[in-house]
């Protein structure tokens, strides 16, 4: 059963804004764009970002392949919120990720953001609060200016009610079921 906040139907007002804004950013033509909290922000990411990224679909991978899933940074939708996400890094059931469409953040399994100097405070703070709202079930925060590893999980209408961290870069984190492993973070 999906979590969501709001009701969400497929046919909206032709003048409503959130659709507005979101058919916007779907047919933005040149660099990757998201919404957060109404105001459209590129989603282009530094070569440190994209580094960790890796680390971390490089340790998940055998789990993700045995749970039939797909990884990778495809669009979240936040159906009745102006916010339209591109997580550094989600895993997915392999069928959903085959659609050409926005997910959902209660259909991921695990939702990854790395912070940069320009999104920090937006990871910690309003991603962490809607990934939660909206029903994502695992939410890995690597914070790169604070050099640490926070991974939350257990969501509600008013955050996540569980955290493991903040844990200085070195310590594994334990990605509980279904993934059942320890992420090396040594060398984020």
């Amino acid at each position: 059963m999906r979590t969501q906040p709001h009701e969400y139907t497929a046919s909206y007002v032709p003048d409503d804004p959130e659709t507005a804004l979101k058919f916007a950013v779907q047919h933005h033509q040149g660099d990757r764009v998201q919404i957060i909290e109404g105001n459209i922000e590129p989603s282009s990411r530094p070569w440190g970002d994209e580094r960790t990224t890796d680390k971390i679909r490089n340790q998940i991978a055998s789990a993700v392949s045995k749970l039939g899933c797909a990884s990778g940074s495809g669009d979240l939708d936040l159906p009745g919120s102006s916010n339209w996400y591109v997580p550094d890094l989600a895993v997915v059931p392999r069928e959903l990720a085959k659609g050409g469409g926005a997910l959902l953040p209660d259909q991921t399994l695990l939702v990854v953001e790395i912070t940069s100097d320009s999104n920090g405070d937006t990871d910690r703070i309003v991603k962490r609060r809607r990934y939660a709202e909206y029903g994502a079930p695992l939410y890995l925060l690597v914070d790169r200016q604070e050099r640490t590893c926070t991974l939350y999980a257990a969501p509600g209408p008013l955050g996540y009610t569980k955290s493991d961290g903040p844990h200085p870069f070195g310590t594994p984190i334990t990605l509980p079921e279904p993934f059942g492993l320890e992420l090396d973070t040594s060398d984020f």
